[in-house]
């Protein structure tokens, strides 16, 4: 079985390479986004070079979760699993659906949207300091800018069946919440796919 990776917002591949997986892992890099288009329409598109022809999984971190969930309602994949991420919009603090609704983030300069490494080690809770502050350094403000308004104005409540969602309860960006059905990663923050690599390898080898 192939999985097809999606990294999260802020960051990119290199974070896959710290999971120990017997499995061919293959990561779907960022495309640009078509302007006003929506997290839905994005996934659909950056769809298009799975190989839906043989068994396939995907694996989506934090952002790259919610692009995973809108490709698996359309592709039927053997497993989603989803870490530091959100299955619907209901998963999502309540500030990110007033901030959409607010629809302030395309009039903001994409300047605005360039990620300190000093606040995405806070935010993030990175024990990797080193690789994450790399990480923000490489990353497209405007593709930030997209993808923050595409999270804040995503429509989702399908629940699907294949899922394992795997979360830390030191998450600050989308903390645990009641309509979460998760295996809990105990001092698991936002970054925990590279600090935590070991226990959620683990956990995916056994389900799998």
């Amino acid at each position: 079985m192939k999985l097809y990776c999606i990294s999260g917002l802020g960051s990119d591949q290199r974070v896959f390479k710290y999971l120990k997986l017997p499995y061919e892992m293959v990561p779907l890099d960022w495309i640009p986004p078509f302007k006003k288009e929506t997290l839905r329409e994005y996934a659909l598109r950056l769809s298009g070079i799975i190989d839906t022809m043989v068994p396939f999984g995907i694996i989506g971190v934090s952002f790259g979760g919610m692009v995973a969930i809108e490709i698996s309602k359309v592709l039927k994949p053997e497993k989603t699993i989803l870490i530091s991420s959100a299955q619907t919009e209901n998963q999502l603090p309540a500030w990110y659906k007033f901030i959409g609704k607010l629809n302030i983030i395309p009039i903001l300069p994409a300047f605005c949207f360039n990620l300190s490494p000093f606040l995405g080690v806070k935010l993030l809770g990175a024990q990797s300091k080193k690789l994450l502050t790399n990480i923000l350094q490489d990353t497209d403000p405007k593709f930030v800018k997209w993808a923050i308004h595409a999270i804040c104005t995503w429509y989702n409540n399908v629940v699907l069946q294949n899922i394992l969602q795997i979360h830390g309860n030191k998450v600050l960006l989308l903390p645990l919440s009641k309509d979460m059905n998760v295996t809990i990663i105990e001092g698991g923050r936002h970054f925990m796919i590279v600090d935590k690599a070991e226990e959620i390898s683990a956990f995916i080898n056994k389900k799998l």
